[in-house]
Protein backbone atom coordinates (compact mmCIF):
# COMPACT_ATOMS: atom_id res chain seq x y z
CA UNK A 1 0.00 0.00 0.00
CA UNK A 2 1.13 3.48 -0.31
CA UNK A 3 1.41 6.07 2.01
CA UNK A 4 -1.68 8.61 1.81
CA UNK A 5 -5.46 8.38 0.69
CA UNK A 6 -6.29 5.52 -1.78
CA UNK A 7 -6.04 6.66 -5.56
CA UNK A 8 -5.54 4.26 -7.57
CA UNK A 9 -7.87 1.35 -8.56
CA UNK A 10 -7.16 -1.44 -11.29
CA UNK A 11 -9.42 -3.62 -12.51
CA UNK A 12 -8.20 -6.25 -13.81
CA UNK A 13 -9.91 -7.92 -16.46
CA UNK A 14 -12.79 -7.64 -18.33
CA UNK A 15 -15.95 -9.16 -19.08
CA UNK A 16 -19.32 -8.31 -17.56
CA UNK A 17 -17.34 -8.37 -13.79
CA UNK A 18 -14.69 -6.48 -14.86
CA UNK A 19 -17.11 -3.67 -16.97
CA UNK A 20 -19.63 -3.66 -13.91
CA UNK A 21 -16.93 -2.95 -11.38
CA UNK A 22 -15.72 -0.26 -13.65
CA UNK A 23 -18.84 1.34 -14.44
CA UNK A 24 -19.64 1.74 -11.13
CA UNK A 25 -16.49 3.26 -9.89
CA UNK A 26 -17.08 5.85 -12.74
CA UNK A 27 -20.79 6.14 -11.52
CA UNK A 28 -19.65 6.72 -7.84
CA UNK A 29 -15.76 7.30 -7.53
CA UNK A 30 -14.51 9.38 -10.40
CA UNK A 31 -12.56 11.89 -10.40
CA UNK A 32 -11.74 11.13 -6.50
CA UNK A 33 -10.50 8.07 -7.39
CA UNK A 34 -8.25 7.09 -10.58
CA UNK A 35 -9.58 3.76 -12.46
CA UNK A 36 -7.63 1.76 -14.60
CA UNK A 37 -9.62 -1.44 -16.87
CA UNK A 38 -6.60 -3.79 -17.66
CA UNK A 39 -7.76 -6.52 -20.42
CA UNK A 40 -6.14 -8.55 -23.14
CA UNK A 41 -8.53 -9.03 -26.25
CA UNK A 42 -6.45 -12.35 -26.75
CA UNK A 43 -8.08 -13.49 -23.38
CA UNK A 44 -11.83 -14.88 -23.94
CA UNK A 45 -14.54 -14.26 -21.70
CA UNK A 46 -16.84 -17.00 -20.39
CA UNK A 47 -19.83 -14.95 -21.07
CA UNK A 48 -22.80 -17.71 -20.95
CA UNK A 49 -24.73 -15.84 -18.04
CA UNK A 50 -27.54 -13.79 -19.59
CA UNK A 51 -30.22 -14.38 -17.27
CA UNK A 52 -30.78 -12.58 -14.37
CA UNK A 53 -33.07 -11.17 -11.17
CA UNK A 54 -34.72 -8.31 -9.93
CA UNK A 55 -31.85 -6.67 -8.46
CA UNK A 56 -30.07 -5.95 -11.77
CA UNK A 57 -32.62 -2.92 -12.20
CA UNK A 58 -31.67 -1.48 -9.20
CA UNK A 59 -28.05 -1.58 -10.44
CA UNK A 60 -28.72 -0.29 -13.71
CA UNK A 61 -30.80 2.60 -11.93
CA UNK A 62 -28.03 3.29 -9.50
CA UNK A 63 -26.00 4.23 -12.56
CA UNK A 64 -28.70 5.96 -14.69
CA UNK A 65 -29.22 3.56 -17.43
CA UNK A 66 -32.26 4.23 -19.46
CA UNK A 67 -33.74 0.85 -19.75
CA UNK A 68 -35.22 1.28 -23.29
CA UNK A 69 -31.40 2.13 -24.66
CA UNK A 70 -30.15 -0.84 -22.57
CA UNK A 71 -32.47 -3.36 -23.84
CA UNK A 72 -31.99 -2.03 -27.38
CA UNK A 73 -28.55 -1.89 -27.17
CA UNK A 74 -28.03 -6.22 -25.34
CA UNK A 75 -30.98 -7.61 -27.45
CA UNK A 76 -32.63 -8.12 -23.76
CA UNK A 77 -35.83 -9.21 -23.27
CA UNK A 78 -38.20 -9.04 -20.38
CA UNK A 79 -37.69 -11.77 -17.24
CA UNK A 80 -40.82 -12.89 -15.02
CA UNK A 81 -39.23 -16.00 -13.34
CA UNK A 82 -37.76 -19.51 -13.79
CA UNK A 83 -39.75 -22.66 -14.90
CA UNK A 84 -38.59 -25.72 -13.60
CA UNK A 85 -39.27 -28.73 -15.67
CA UNK A 86 -38.76 -32.30 -14.92
CA UNK A 87 -37.20 -31.52 -11.24
CA UNK A 88 -39.87 -32.69 -8.87
CA UNK A 89 -40.67 -35.43 -11.36
CA UNK A 90 -39.70 -36.51 -14.88
CA UNK A 91 -43.15 -35.13 -15.82
CA UNK A 92 -44.17 -31.96 -13.28
CA UNK A 93 -43.08 -28.22 -13.60
CA UNK A 94 -43.17 -25.43 -12.01
CA UNK A 95 -42.08 -21.84 -11.87
CA UNK A 96 -40.19 -19.77 -9.36
CA UNK A 97 -41.68 -16.69 -9.82
CA UNK A 98 -41.02 -12.85 -8.95
CA UNK A 99 -42.62 -11.34 -6.51
CA UNK A 100 -45.45 -11.93 -3.63
CA UNK A 101 -46.75 -15.39 -3.38
CA UNK A 102 -50.06 -15.28 -2.61
CA UNK A 103 -51.78 -13.00 -0.19
CA UNK A 104 -50.94 -13.21 3.22
CA UNK A 105 -53.32 -12.84 5.94
CA UNK A 106 -53.04 -10.72 9.73
CA UNK A 107 -49.64 -12.19 10.53
CA UNK A 108 -49.25 -15.52 8.30
CA UNK A 109 -47.82 -15.63 4.97
CA UNK A 110 -49.70 -17.08 2.21
CA UNK A 111 -48.74 -20.72 2.37
CA UNK A 112 -49.89 -21.54 5.70
CA UNK A 113 -53.53 -20.64 4.23
CA UNK A 114 -53.27 -22.70 1.09
CA UNK A 115 -51.38 -26.18 3.21
CA UNK A 116 -54.82 -25.79 5.33
CA UNK A 117 -57.15 -25.83 2.01
CA UNK A 118 -55.38 -28.28 0.07
CA UNK A 119 -55.56 -30.68 3.39
CA UNK A 120 -59.84 -29.90 2.99
CA UNK A 121 -59.56 -30.53 -0.66
CA UNK A 122 -60.23 -26.90 -2.96
CA UNK A 123 -56.79 -25.60 -3.31
CA UNK A 124 -55.62 -25.16 -6.68
CA UNK A 125 -51.89 -25.79 -7.56
CA UNK A 126 -49.55 -23.48 -5.94
CA UNK A 127 -48.63 -20.95 -8.58
CA UNK A 128 -52.78 -20.09 -9.54
CA UNK A 129 -51.77 -17.55 -6.94
CA UNK A 130 -48.55 -16.25 -7.82
CA UNK A 131 -49.16 -13.27 -10.08
CA UNK A 132 -46.03 -13.38 -11.97
CA UNK A 133 -46.56 -16.80 -12.49
CA UNK A 134 -50.42 -16.42 -14.38
CA UNK A 135 -48.98 -13.37 -16.30
CA UNK A 136 -45.81 -16.01 -17.44
CA UNK A 137 -47.93 -18.74 -18.60
CA UNK A 138 -49.75 -16.27 -20.89
CA UNK A 139 -46.56 -15.01 -22.65
CA UNK A 140 -47.30 -11.37 -21.84
CA UNK A 141 -45.60 -8.38 -19.94
CA UNK A 142 -45.67 -5.09 -19.41
CA UNK A 143 -44.49 -2.16 -16.82
CA UNK A 144 -46.86 -1.46 -14.42
CA UNK A 145 -47.77 1.27 -11.85
CA UNK A 146 -49.58 0.79 -9.09
CA UNK A 147 -51.70 3.50 -7.47
CA UNK A 148 -51.40 3.81 -3.96
CA UNK A 149 -54.27 1.53 -2.07
CA UNK A 150 -54.34 -1.00 -4.97
CA UNK A 151 -54.47 -4.14 -3.53
CA UNK A 152 -52.77 -5.87 -6.47
CA UNK A 153 -49.03 -6.84 -5.97
CA UNK A 154 -46.15 -5.27 -7.75
CA UNK A 155 -44.96 -7.13 -10.73
CA UNK A 156 -41.21 -7.43 -10.68
CA UNK A 157 -38.87 -8.27 -13.32
CA UNK A 158 -35.34 -9.00 -14.14
CA UNK A 159 -33.56 -9.42 -17.96
CA UNK A 160 -32.57 -11.89 -20.46
CA UNK A 161 -29.71 -10.05 -22.26
CA UNK A 162 -26.51 -10.62 -24.26
CA UNK A 163 -23.70 -10.67 -21.82
CA UNK A 164 -20.98 -9.73 -24.09
CA UNK A 165 -23.16 -7.05 -25.41
CA UNK A 166 -23.76 -5.80 -21.99
CA UNK A 167 -20.28 -5.57 -21.36
CA UNK A 168 -19.48 -3.33 -24.27
CA UNK A 169 -22.49 -1.34 -23.01
CA UNK A 170 -21.02 -0.75 -19.64
CA UNK A 171 -17.32 -0.02 -21.33
CA UNK A 172 -19.02 2.69 -23.35
CA UNK A 173 -20.67 4.09 -20.23
CA UNK A 174 -17.49 3.89 -17.84
CA UNK A 175 -15.20 5.37 -20.96
CA UNK A 176 -17.08 8.48 -21.08
CA UNK A 177 -17.34 9.14 -17.32
CA UNK A 178 -13.23 8.70 -16.99
CA UNK A 179 -12.19 5.43 -16.73
CA UNK A 180 -8.83 4.48 -19.01
CA UNK A 181 -9.33 1.38 -20.16
CA UNK A 182 -5.41 -0.14 -20.97
CA UNK A 183 -5.31 -3.18 -23.51
CA UNK A 184 -2.60 -5.81 -23.00
CA UNK A 185 -2.09 -9.44 -21.54
CA UNK A 186 -0.42 -9.22 -17.80
CA UNK A 187 3.04 -11.36 -18.04
CA UNK A 188 3.87 -10.33 -14.23
CA UNK A 189 2.50 -9.60 -10.87
CA UNK A 190 4.67 -7.29 -8.84
CA UNK A 191 4.63 -7.01 -4.97
CA UNK A 192 5.67 -4.74 -2.28
CA UNK A 193 9.19 -5.48 -1.02
CA UNK A 194 8.06 -4.91 2.60
CA UNK A 195 4.35 -4.65 3.01
CA UNK A 196 3.87 -7.93 0.45
CA UNK A 197 0.72 -5.53 -1.45
CA UNK A 198 0.37 -5.78 -5.11
CA UNK A 199 2.39 -2.94 -6.39
CA UNK A 200 1.99 -3.21 -9.92
CA UNK A 201 1.32 -5.31 -12.66
CA UNK A 202 3.25 -5.71 -16.17
CA UNK A 203 1.91 -6.28 -19.51
CA UNK A 204 3.39 -8.38 -22.27
CA UNK A 205 4.65 -4.79 -23.73
CA UNK A 206 6.65 -4.37 -21.08
CA UNK A 207 5.15 -1.28 -19.18
CA UNK A 208 3.47 -1.36 -15.75
CA UNK A 209 0.19 -0.63 -14.24
CA UNK A 210 0.45 0.99 -11.13
CA UNK A 211 -2.07 0.87 -8.05
CA UNK A 212 -2.89 1.08 -4.55
CA UNK A 213 -6.24 -1.45 -4.78
CA UNK A 214 -6.69 -4.27 -6.93
CA UNK A 215 -9.87 -5.54 -8.08
CA UNK A 216 -9.93 -9.11 -9.59
CA UNK A 217 -12.03 -9.73 -12.44
CA UNK A 218 -9.74 -12.67 -14.38
CA UNK A 219 -12.27 -15.16 -13.71
CA UNK A 220 -11.81 -18.83 -12.88
CA UNK A 221 -7.91 -17.78 -13.44
CA UNK A 222 -7.75 -15.70 -10.10
CA UNK A 223 -4.61 -14.37 -11.60
CA UNK A 224 -4.27 -12.09 -8.36
CA UNK A 225 -6.15 -13.36 -6.26
CA UNK A 226 -5.34 -17.32 -6.10
CA UNK A 227 -2.20 -17.72 -8.21
CA UNK A 228 -0.24 -14.42 -6.65
CA UNK A 229 -1.85 -14.49 -3.20
CA UNK A 230 -3.18 -17.89 -2.58
CA UNK A 231 -6.80 -17.14 -1.05
CA UNK A 232 -7.87 -20.66 -1.36
CA UNK A 233 -10.58 -22.46 -2.44
CA UNK A 234 -13.35 -24.76 -0.59
CA UNK A 235 -15.25 -26.77 -2.78
CA UNK A 236 -18.19 -27.83 -3.29
CA UNK A 237 -18.26 -30.64 -5.62
CA UNK A 238 -19.39 -32.90 -3.08
CA UNK A 239 -23.41 -31.56 -2.96
CA UNK A 240 -22.90 -29.40 -6.21
CA UNK A 241 -21.26 -32.53 -8.67
CA UNK A 242 -22.28 -30.87 -12.25
CA UNK A 243 -18.58 -29.72 -13.62
CA UNK A 244 -19.31 -28.93 -17.31
CA UNK A 245 -21.58 -26.77 -19.17
CA UNK A 246 -21.92 -26.90 -23.27
CA UNK A 247 -23.65 -24.01 -24.67
CA UNK A 248 -24.67 -22.69 -28.14
CA UNK A 249 -27.13 -20.03 -29.63
CA UNK A 250 -29.75 -20.89 -31.56
CA UNK A 251 -32.49 -19.11 -34.03
CA UNK A 252 -35.17 -17.19 -32.20
CA UNK A 253 -38.93 -19.00 -32.09
CA UNK A 254 -42.27 -17.64 -31.11
CA UNK A 255 -43.15 -16.66 -29.05
CA UNK A 256 -40.46 -14.88 -26.96
CA UNK A 257 -41.20 -16.32 -23.62
CA UNK A 258 -40.68 -13.37 -20.54
CA UNK A 259 -38.91 -16.51 -17.94
CA UNK A 260 -36.14 -18.77 -18.27
CA UNK A 261 -36.47 -22.36 -18.64
CA UNK A 262 -34.14 -24.62 -16.31
CA UNK A 263 -35.04 -28.46 -17.92
CA UNK A 264 -33.64 -31.43 -16.21
CA UNK A 265 -31.83 -33.86 -18.42
CA UNK A 266 -30.70 -37.41 -17.04
CA UNK A 267 -27.38 -35.98 -15.26
CA UNK A 268 -27.57 -32.57 -14.96
CA UNK A 269 -30.30 -29.48 -16.93
CA UNK A 270 -30.75 -27.16 -19.98
CA UNK A 271 -30.89 -23.97 -20.05
CA UNK A 272 -33.10 -22.21 -22.65
CA UNK A 273 -32.71 -18.27 -22.77
CA UNK A 274 -34.82 -15.78 -24.89
CA UNK A 275 -33.06 -12.99 -26.37
CA UNK A 276 -34.19 -10.41 -29.12
CA UNK A 277 -31.66 -12.04 -31.47
CA UNK A 278 -31.08 -15.42 -30.73
CA UNK A 279 -32.27 -18.23 -27.70
CA UNK A 280 -29.25 -19.02 -25.49
CA UNK A 281 -29.01 -22.72 -24.73
CA UNK A 282 -27.17 -24.57 -22.33
CA UNK A 283 -26.66 -28.03 -20.93
CA UNK A 284 -25.03 -27.96 -17.24
CA UNK A 285 -23.77 -31.64 -16.71
CA UNK A 286 -21.84 -33.87 -14.59
CA UNK A 287 -18.81 -35.45 -16.67
CA UNK A 288 -19.10 -38.87 -14.41
CA UNK A 289 -21.99 -39.42 -15.05
CA UNK A 290 -21.98 -38.57 -19.00
CA UNK A 291 -19.74 -37.84 -21.56
CA UNK A 292 -18.80 -34.12 -23.19
CA UNK A 293 -20.10 -35.86 -26.85
CA UNK A 294 -23.51 -37.03 -25.57
CA UNK A 295 -23.92 -34.04 -23.36
CA UNK A 296 -23.60 -32.27 -26.46
CA UNK A 297 -25.84 -34.42 -28.73
CA UNK A 298 -28.58 -33.86 -25.58
CA UNK A 299 -28.73 -30.19 -25.73
CA UNK A 300 -28.36 -30.02 -30.07
CA UNK A 301 -31.56 -32.59 -30.39
CA UNK A 302 -33.39 -30.19 -27.84
CA UNK A 303 -32.89 -26.83 -29.28
CA UNK A 304 -35.82 -25.06 -30.89
CA UNK A 305 -34.01 -23.28 -33.92
CA UNK A 306 -31.26 -24.01 -35.81
CA UNK A 307 -27.88 -23.43 -34.05
CA UNK A 308 -25.77 -20.40 -34.86
CA UNK A 309 -22.41 -21.39 -34.11
CA UNK A 310 -20.67 -24.48 -32.92
CA UNK A 311 -20.98 -25.65 -28.95
CA UNK A 312 -18.62 -25.13 -26.70
CA UNK A 313 -17.98 -26.53 -23.55
CA UNK A 314 -16.49 -24.72 -20.31
CA UNK A 315 -14.87 -26.94 -17.30
CA UNK A 316 -15.83 -25.35 -13.99
CA UNK A 317 -15.64 -26.09 -10.24
CA UNK A 318 -18.23 -25.36 -7.76
CA UNK A 319 -17.13 -23.02 -4.32
CA UNK A 320 -15.67 -19.71 -3.23
CA UNK A 321 -12.50 -18.74 -2.13
CA UNK A 322 -11.68 -19.07 1.40
CA UNK A 323 -10.72 -15.14 0.88
CA UNK A 324 -12.55 -12.63 -1.46
CA UNK A 325 -10.08 -9.41 -0.19
CA UNK A 326 -6.69 -10.52 0.56
CA UNK A 327 -4.47 -7.64 0.75
CA UNK A 328 -5.23 -5.17 -1.44
CA UNK A 329 -6.85 -7.47 -3.90
CA UNK A 330 -10.40 -8.03 -4.06
CA UNK A 331 -12.05 -10.58 -6.13
CA UNK A 332 -15.41 -10.22 -8.09
CA UNK A 333 -17.21 -12.30 -10.09
CA UNK A 334 -15.71 -15.96 -10.73
CA UNK A 335 -12.33 -15.13 -9.56
CA UNK A 336 -13.88 -15.27 -5.94
CA UNK A 337 -16.04 -18.47 -6.59
CA UNK A 338 -18.86 -19.81 -8.81
CA UNK A 339 -21.98 -20.90 -8.64
CA UNK A 340 -23.73 -22.98 -11.63
CA UNK A 341 -26.47 -20.28 -12.97
CA UNK A 342 -29.62 -22.57 -12.07
CA UNK A 343 -30.73 -19.65 -9.91
CA UNK A 344 -29.65 -16.96 -12.33
CA UNK A 345 -27.50 -15.56 -9.95
CA UNK A 346 -23.81 -15.45 -12.11
CA UNK A 347 -24.37 -11.55 -12.38
CA UNK A 348 -25.79 -10.55 -9.28
CA UNK A 349 -22.68 -11.70 -7.52
CA UNK A 350 -20.73 -9.77 -9.26
CA UNK A 351 -23.21 -6.70 -8.04
CA UNK A 352 -23.06 -7.75 -4.44
CA UNK A 353 -19.53 -7.77 -4.43
CA UNK A 354 -19.61 -4.10 -6.40
CA UNK A 355 -21.92 -3.17 -3.62
CA UNK A 356 -19.83 -4.05 -0.64
CA UNK A 357 -16.15 -2.62 -2.65
CA UNK A 358 -18.01 0.60 -2.44
CA UNK A 359 -19.27 0.33 1.20
CA UNK A 360 -16.14 -0.22 2.26
CA UNK A 361 -13.35 1.67 -0.05
CA UNK A 362 -11.13 2.77 2.20
CA UNK A 363 -9.99 5.86 2.12
CA UNK A 364 -6.12 5.42 3.23
CA UNK A 365 -4.47 2.12 4.26
CA UNK A 366 -6.90 -0.62 3.96
CA UNK A 367 -7.89 -2.17 7.17
CA UNK A 368 -8.10 -5.56 8.80
CA UNK A 369 -11.35 -5.04 9.67
CA UNK A 370 -13.04 -3.84 6.41
CA UNK A 371 -11.03 -7.10 4.81
CA UNK A 372 -12.73 -9.25 7.06
CA UNK A 373 -16.68 -7.82 6.86
CA UNK A 374 -16.08 -8.15 3.32
CA UNK A 375 -14.88 -11.65 3.36
CA UNK A 376 -17.50 -12.87 6.14
CA UNK A 377 -20.51 -11.58 4.14
CA UNK A 378 -19.15 -12.80 0.84
CA UNK A 379 -18.98 -16.17 2.35
CA UNK A 380 -22.72 -15.95 4.00
CA UNK A 381 -23.81 -15.28 0.81
CA UNK A 382 -22.46 -17.74 -1.13
CA UNK A 383 -22.86 -20.85 1.38
CA UNK A 384 -26.61 -19.38 1.50
CA UNK A 385 -27.20 -19.29 -2.18
CA UNK A 386 -25.07 -22.89 -2.11
CA UNK A 387 -27.91 -24.42 -0.40
CA UNK A 388 -30.94 -22.68 -2.32
CA UNK A 389 -28.99 -24.50 -5.07
CA UNK A 390 -28.16 -27.94 -3.47
CA UNK A 391 -32.08 -28.06 -2.73
CA UNK A 392 -33.09 -27.96 -6.01
CA UNK A 393 -30.85 -31.18 -6.62
CA UNK A 394 -31.41 -32.84 -3.28
CA UNK A 395 -35.55 -32.46 -3.30
CA UNK A 396 -35.79 -34.43 -6.58
CA UNK A 397 -38.75 -37.04 -7.85
CA UNK A 398 -36.84 -38.63 -10.26
CA UNK A 399 -36.61 -42.18 -10.62
CA UNK A 400 -33.99 -44.51 -12.16
CA UNK A 401 -31.44 -42.37 -12.59
CA UNK A 402 -27.71 -42.87 -11.06
CA UNK A 403 -26.93 -39.10 -10.97
CA UNK A 404 -30.67 -37.83 -9.51
CA UNK A 405 -30.61 -40.90 -7.28
CA UNK A 406 -27.38 -39.90 -5.89
CA UNK A 407 -27.96 -36.42 -5.42
CA UNK A 408 -31.53 -37.20 -3.85
CA UNK A 409 -30.05 -39.31 -0.42
CA UNK A 410 -26.30 -37.47 -0.38
CA UNK A 411 -25.59 -35.86 3.18
CA UNK A 412 -26.74 -32.25 3.25
CA UNK A 413 -25.04 -29.02 4.57
CA UNK A 414 -26.54 -29.14 8.64
CA UNK A 415 -27.59 -25.53 7.38
CA UNK A 416 -29.93 -26.74 4.90
CA UNK A 417 -31.13 -30.09 6.53
CA UNK A 418 -32.36 -28.09 9.19
CA UNK A 419 -34.18 -25.50 7.05
CA UNK A 420 -35.87 -28.50 5.02
CA UNK A 421 -36.85 -30.36 8.34
CA UNK A 422 -38.36 -26.98 9.49
CA UNK A 423 -40.16 -26.18 6.72
CA UNK A 424 -41.78 -30.04 6.38
CA UNK A 425 -42.58 -30.10 10.10
CA UNK A 426 -44.47 -26.93 10.26
CA UNK A 427 -44.48 -24.94 6.99
CA UNK A 428 -41.48 -22.50 9.22
CA UNK A 429 -38.97 -21.13 6.90
CA UNK A 430 -37.10 -17.95 8.36
CA UNK A 431 -34.22 -16.81 5.88
CA UNK A 432 -32.03 -14.03 7.38
CA UNK A 433 -32.29 -10.70 5.93
CA UNK A 434 -29.22 -10.58 4.88
CA UNK A 435 -30.08 -14.07 2.18
CA UNK A 436 -30.46 -13.36 -1.31
CA UNK A 437 -33.45 -16.00 -1.15
CA UNK A 438 -36.07 -15.14 0.87
CA UNK A 439 -39.84 -16.82 2.10
CA UNK A 440 -40.85 -16.54 -1.03
CA UNK A 441 -37.87 -18.38 -3.11
CA UNK A 442 -37.90 -21.01 -0.38
CA UNK A 443 -41.23 -22.13 -0.43
CA UNK A 444 -41.99 -21.94 -4.18
CA UNK A 445 -39.06 -24.38 -4.82
CA UNK A 446 -39.85 -26.79 -1.70
CA UNK A 447 -43.19 -27.06 -2.25
CA UNK A 448 -42.63 -26.86 -6.36
CA UNK A 449 -40.34 -30.14 -5.47
CA UNK A 450 -42.52 -32.34 -3.43
CA UNK A 451 -42.31 -31.13 -0.01
CA UNK A 452 -45.25 -30.66 1.64
CA UNK A 453 -45.37 -29.55 5.43
CA UNK A 454 -47.19 -32.26 7.63
CA UNK A 455 -48.67 -29.09 8.76
CA UNK A 456 -49.17 -25.28 9.11
CA UNK A 457 -49.68 -22.68 11.60
CA UNK A 458 -52.49 -22.67 13.73
CA UNK A 459 -53.35 -19.22 13.00
CA UNK A 460 -54.56 -20.31 9.94
CA UNK A 461 -57.42 -22.07 11.39
CA UNK A 462 -59.16 -19.30 12.69
CA UNK A 463 -60.51 -18.16 8.95
CA UNK A 464 -63.90 -20.46 8.16
CA UNK A 465 -63.41 -22.42 5.57
CA UNK A 466 -66.04 -21.04 3.01
CA UNK A 467 -64.33 -18.26 3.33
CA UNK A 468 -60.98 -19.10 2.97
CA UNK A 469 -62.31 -21.11 -0.33
CA UNK A 470 -63.58 -17.07 -1.22
CA UNK A 471 -60.16 -15.79 -0.59
CA UNK A 472 -58.47 -18.20 -2.48
CA UNK A 473 -60.77 -18.16 -5.61
CA UNK A 474 -60.68 -14.08 -5.20
CA UNK A 475 -57.09 -13.90 -4.93
CA UNK A 476 -56.45 -16.05 -8.62
CA UNK A 477 -59.56 -14.59 -10.03
CA UNK A 478 -58.06 -10.59 -9.81
CA UNK A 479 -53.97 -12.22 -10.89
CA UNK A 480 -56.11 -14.01 -14.15
CA UNK A 481 -57.97 -10.38 -15.04
CA UNK A 482 -54.57 -8.63 -14.24
CA UNK A 483 -52.81 -10.83 -16.75
CA UNK A 484 -54.86 -11.07 -19.44
CA UNK A 485 -54.89 -7.15 -19.54
CA UNK A 486 -51.45 -7.51 -20.60
CA UNK A 487 -50.13 -7.46 -23.68
CA UNK A 488 -48.11 -9.81 -25.59
CA UNK A 489 -43.97 -9.79 -24.15
CA UNK A 490 -42.51 -9.97 -27.73
CA UNK A 491 -44.73 -7.25 -29.18
CA UNK A 492 -44.05 -5.13 -26.27
CA UNK A 493 -40.32 -5.62 -26.40
CA UNK A 494 -40.59 -4.78 -30.09
CA UNK A 495 -42.53 -0.99 -29.41
CA UNK A 496 -40.41 -0.68 -26.25
CA UNK A 497 -36.86 -1.07 -27.45
CA UNK A 498 -36.09 -3.60 -30.17
CA UNK A 499 -32.38 -4.20 -30.80
CA UNK A 500 -31.25 -2.50 -34.69
CA UNK A 501 -29.71 -4.82 -36.78
CA UNK A 502 -26.46 -3.52 -36.58
CA UNK A 503 -26.08 -3.87 -32.87
CA UNK A 504 -26.33 -7.73 -33.58
CA UNK A 505 -22.84 -9.50 -33.32
CA UNK A 506 -21.69 -11.68 -36.22
CA UNK A 507 -20.12 -14.33 -33.83
CA UNK A 508 -23.24 -14.49 -31.43
CA UNK A 509 -22.22 -16.08 -28.27
CA UNK A 510 -24.13 -18.71 -25.84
Amino acid sequence: MSEGPQRRIVVVGGGTAGWMTAAALARFCVPQFSVTLVESDEIGTVGVGEATIPHIVLFNDALGIDEAEFLAATGATYKLGIAFEGWGASDQAYVHAFGQVGRGIGLLPFHHYWLRARSLGFAKPFGHYLLNTIILAGDRFAHIRREPGNPLPPVPYAFHFDASLYARFLRGYAEQRGITRQEGRIVAVNRHPTSGDISSVTLANGSQIEGDLFVDCSGFRGLLIEQELEAGFDDWTQWLPCDRATAVPCSSVQPVTPYTRAIARKAGWQWRIPLQHRIGNGHVHCSRHISEDEATAILLSNLDGEPMAEPRTLRFTTGRRRKAWVRNVVAIGLSSGFIEPLESTSIHLIQTGVNRLLELLPAGEISETARDSFNARSAFEMERLRDFVILHYHANGRQDEPFWDELRTMELPQSLRQRIDLFRQSGGVFPSLDELFDLRGWVQVMIGQGIIPERWHPLANQIEEEKLRQFLEMTEQAYIREAEGLPDHGAYVSRFAPMASNEIPAGANA
